[in-house]
């Protein structure tokens, strides 16, 4: 035999001393591989419940009290919050006897999570009291108590379940395959073995529930109740012509210093509100556009709001622009409507035409909506052009010629028709000749009262003779 193979054959019989040893019964081959499927073994633990959160305290008493001097005991505070459950541990997976006799690695079930602990409940804040008074004095004979409650505990976390542990880690199974004694018969042996279950997570403990704040005091010197307040009103475009809409709103100053005006001791807000004044007033539209209101839509809402300088803010729905002005008469707000248009009517530019070369190269729009004798426009330019036919040019290869506003000498408009002249803006004449790919992009400005928006516009040509 030769000497490598001899070699070899001896390095075998060191590593798998069995290798060569050759019955009439068997032919016994060396430890073959790990098992590659793997089986669960028991039942995993069920997860444990979350604890309830704690019910919300309930917020102390409000109350409008006209004080006359008599002594008052006045109990306002808030109630505590309820304390959080605790979460419920989870269950320990179910395992039994492990099988340990089989031809599949296995792994133990895994423990159930802990329940989360529940949330402290929210305390009930203090209630808010209003007094009434003739003489100031008289709130010192009232005692108030008007504390926030306190907030509830949380709930603490349930722990997690055990897994299930392998009570045999390893083993090994023979198994055999022909006639012992024929030549087909052969012999292996595989390895296996058992992972444990994972232990459930410990759950989480809940959170404090929120302390209930201090109440509050109002003060009003008058024997009246207060009429409700009425600073805004939301109306229908449609019915505001020929109609007077009357505000109102009741205006207070904070102050502080709340538990000195009232009996010692008393717990509330240092901070307190005095009323000082009713507000009211009025607002009336005086549609004199040339547009009817009946032109725009009825759902379409606007906004009424009374100020403190006793005038009424009108807010126009976004979809309406207006022009107008506003006049005070007599305590009436009066807004006068000199004009109307749609917003959707501003930003109907659209291309007409691009002719011309050098000094006479022009760009042309209309406005579809047909309203520019309402609005004042103006353009912003960025003037871009390649070397070869705009059809066949990508964005990248235009280069910025010129960026900028256009003078409003070089726009001319005609009712709805714009003609802005390009060739006489300070562009270098070579890029002005026939053959040049240019891209236009434009920015149109299109104001109308107070309102403002942009219009862009790109597009792509060349320049022709």
């Amino acid at each position: 035999m030769h000497l490598l193979n001899k070699l070899s054959l001896f390095l075998v019989f060191l590593t798998f001393p069995n290798f060569l040893s050759i019955s009439s019964e068997s032919f016994l081959c060396p430890v073959f591989a790990w098992g590659g499927e793997e089986r669960e073994y028991g039942r995993d633990g069920h997860n444990g419940n979350e604890g309830r959160k704690g019910r919300k305290g309930r917020d102390g008493q409000s109350l409008t009290v006209f004080t006359d001097g008599s002594p008052m005991n006045l109990e306002l505070s808030g109630e505590d919050g309820l304390d959080g459950e605790d979460g419920r541990n989870g269950k320990d997976a179910r395992c039994g006897n492990q099988n340990w006799n089989v031809n599949y690695n296995l792994r133990g079930a895994d423990g159930g999570n802990g329940g989360n602990g529940g949330d402290g409940g929210d305390a009930g804040n203090g209630g808010s009291l209003t007094l009434h008074y003739t003489n100031l004095a008289y709130l010192r004979n009232i005692y108030v108590r008007a504390e926030g409650g306190r907030s509830g505990r949380p709930g603490r976390s349930g722990y997690g379940g055990e897994g299930c542990q392998c009570e045999s880690r390893n083993w090994k199974k023979n198994t055999c395959t022909g006639t012992p004694g024929s030549p087909d018969y052969s012999c292996q042996t595989e390895e296996f073995s058992c992972r444990h279950g994972k232990d459930g997570r410990d759950g989480r403990d809940g959170r404090d529930g929120n302390p209930g704040i201090l109440g509050t005091l109002a003060i009003i010197n008058s024997t009246e109740p207060l009429s409700p307040d009425q600073p805004i009103a939301s109306v229908a475009m449609s019915q505001l012509q020929g109609r007077v809409f009357n505000l109102s709103k009741n205006q207070w100053q904070t102050r502080s210093g709340a538990a000195s005006l009232l009996a010692p001791g008393s717990i509330i807000n240092n901070q307190y509100r005095e009323f000082v004044e009713r507000i009211e007033s009025s607002f009336e539209l005086v549609w004199n556009a040339p547009r009817s209101i009946t032109n725009f839509p009825e759902q379409q809402d606007l906004t009424l709001t009374l100020q403190d300088n006793r005038q009424v803010k009108i807010d126009f729905p976004e979809e309406v622009w207006v022009e107008g002005t506003t006049s005070q008469q007599e305590g009436i707000t009066k807004f006068i409507v000199s004009n109307a248009i749609h917003q959707k009517e501003v930003t109907q530019l659209t291309r007409a035409d691009f002719s011309g070369n050098g000094t006479n190269l022009t760009f042309s729009l209309v406005d579809k909506a047909g309203k520019s004798n309402l609005i004042t426009t103006e353009f912003w330019l960025k003037y871009r052009t390649a070397r070869t036919s705009a059809g066949f040019r990508r964005t990248a290869d235009y280069r910025t010629k010129y960026e900028g506003n256009i003078p409003q000498e070089l726009v001319k408009r005609h009712n709805n028709h714009f003609t802005l002249d390009l060739g006489k803006l300070p562009i270098e004449s070579q890029y002005l000749k026939p053959g040049v790919a240019v891209n236009i992009q434009l920015v149109a400005t299109r104001s109308f009262g107070e309102h403002s928006t942009e219009q862009k516009i790109d597009w792509k040509g060349e320049i022709r003779r």
